[in-house]
């Protein structure tokens, strides 16, 4: 089993996460903003990773520092479980609808760092989540992982069916690249050797 525990603590925030690349999509998650919660129960169910979650974040400020770290400890997760990342398929993208939303979500488990981030949110707010905080999610996690995610909206007019279509992208897109290659023959998959 390709498992993660991760713990993080700062003055802002205290996150315990654990991660089973190879689960069902189990979650619990409590981040303390709903809306976030909501999220990554899809990301999780759609990438049927096994995931759980708690944090105890500074919200009262606002949830910049909450979604910020979780994104951190993720990224770290998925580093620690793929380890070498040897016979990993290493891509994965996926065009999802959701109603009249359409986002495109692309990965590379690389080694390198890149966000290309390509969203035009029509609503400040959904819920108790500021929505510009989901691009500092994705930021952090690629930063943490050192993974390449690009992801466009390529359609919709609601907020929160754009972003639960990049969620659910985000989950289906990294279960392909975290899948184990059966023609790999547990090679690392680079001309490089290394990832």
């Amino acid at each position: 089993m390709r498992i993660a525990d991760i713990e993080r603590k700062t003055a802002e925030t205290d996150i315990r996460l654990s991660l089973c690349l190879d689960g069902t999509g189990k979650a619990e998650i409590r981040t303390g903003i709903g809306f976030l919660d909501h999220m990554l129960t899809l990301f999780a169910a759609h990438g049927r990773f096994d995931l759980a979650v708690a944090c105890e974040g500074d919200t009262y400020v606002d949830g910049h520092h909450t979604t910020e770290d979780i994104g951190i400890a993720l990224g770290a997760a998925f580093a620690q479980a793929l380890g070498d990342k040897r016979g990993i398929c290493r891509y994965g993208h996926i065009l999802l609808p959701m109603d009249e939303a359409l986002v495109l979500c692309a990965a590379d488990i690389s080694g390198r760092s890149c966000l290309r981030w390509q969203f035009q949110l029509p609503s400040p707010r959904e819920g108790d989540f500021d929505t510009e905080l989901a691009e500092e999610f994705f930021t952090a996690f690629t930063r943490s992982a050192n993974v390449t995610l690009h992801m466009r909206q390529l359609d919709g007019t609601n907020t929160h069916h754009i972003l639960e279509a990049a969620f659910k992208g985000f989950g289906r897109a990294m279960a392909q690249a975290v899948s184990i290659d059966p023609a790999g023959a547990g090679a690392v998959p680079s001309t490089k050797g290394v990832l």
